[in-house]
């Protein structure tokens, strides 16, 4: 008698750090999945009791992780990636402390997606949590930007799938072996720009990805960060305090350097060349930049 095909293993990870209200809300809807998750994996990079109290209340089997040292949302991933490999999982499943799942048939629908088509990673819309139609970033296709989800669709053969195309981290589900051979992310790069990093790496393996569009990850919005230059046919990234944008622009500086980036260098002057010194006549603000982005292209990763 042939022995019986076991099903894939399924392994959620979720990052957190002081969020133990948003984290619970996310948790809810990641436990209650109609395909169930075989593990929830929870990093907490502030190694909270009362988060360990939550998580380990919850009717799947969990583990907690907690960190004494902040890992950043990059090295949070990492280890929880890396921990839900070494529980055997085929799938790994990841999402954020202040997202969720838009109800309990995401995963059932990742899943049947990624099998139709043959799919390494397979990722969700990602939705502004106050309003479900919203993008939470907008999305360029072509030279078009689209800002809501309804715009996505094109009506025509596979018009459930966006392929090459992916957000990292909001509800993305990883092959085991697309995470082999693509890696975890950059612990150096802490927070901001680590998903882009890992979505290089992704396109330049060749494993095929894409953005399932039948199902969705609310998340809250953060389209007011990119600006519109040039009256809105492109778009500049300006976060609203000097942290986020120093990690943006010392990690962008970074991965602008990388391959498979440096194409679009001087796309990036232009951009926020613009930005800076004729639409806000700040330069002051273009220096800031130059020399955030000059300590990411040397590689000097020390936090502020």
């Amino acid at each position: 008698m042939p022995d019986e095909v076991q099903p894939d293993r399924v392994v959620a990870v979720v990052v957190t750090h002081k969020r133990r209200e948003l984290l619970e809300q996310s948790l809810k809807v990641l436990a209650g999945q109609s395909r169930p998750v075989d593990h929830l994996v929870v990093v907490d990079n502030a190694d909270e009791p009362e988060v360990k109290a939550l998580v380990e209340a919850f009717p799947v089997p969990t583990s907690y992780l907690g960190s004494r040292h902040n890992l950043g949302g990059a090295g949070g991933f990492a280890l929880g990636m890396l921990y839900a490999l070494s529980l055997g999982a085929d799938w790994v499943w990841l999402a954020d402390d202040d997202g969720r799942p838009e109800g309990p048939e995401v995963l059932a629908t990742l899943l049947d997606c990624a099998a139709r088509h043959g799919l390494s990673e397979v990722s969700p819309v990602v939705c502004d949590i106050d309003d479900p139609d919203r993008l939470a970033f907008p999305l360029r296709r072509g030279t078009v930007w689209r800002r809501r989800r309804s715009e996505l669709h094109t009506e025509g053969p596979g018009d459930d799938l966006l392929p090459g195309i992916a957000s990292l981290f909001n509800g993305a589900l990883f092959r085991a072996e697309s995470i082999d051979a693509v890696g975890v992310p950059d612990l150096r790069l802490f927070v901001r720009g680590d998903e882009v990093e890992v979505h290089r790496r992704l396109v330049r393996s060749g494993l095929p990805f894409g953005t399932c569009l039948t199902t969705a990850y609310l998340h809250p919005n953060g389209a007011d960060e990119f600006k519109p230059i040039l009256g809105g046919r492109m778009h500049t990234q300006y976060p609203d305090n000097d942290t986020k944008r120093f990690f943006t622009y010392r990690n962008r500086g970074y991965l602008m350097a990388q391959p498979g980036m440096r194409k679009l260098l001087p796309q990036e002057y232009a951009r926020f060349g613009w930005f800076f010194l004729v639409q806000q006549r700040d330069p002051r603000g273009f220096r800031e930049w130059m020399r955030l982005r000059g300590l990411g292209r040397r590689e000097r990763f020390e936090r502020p």
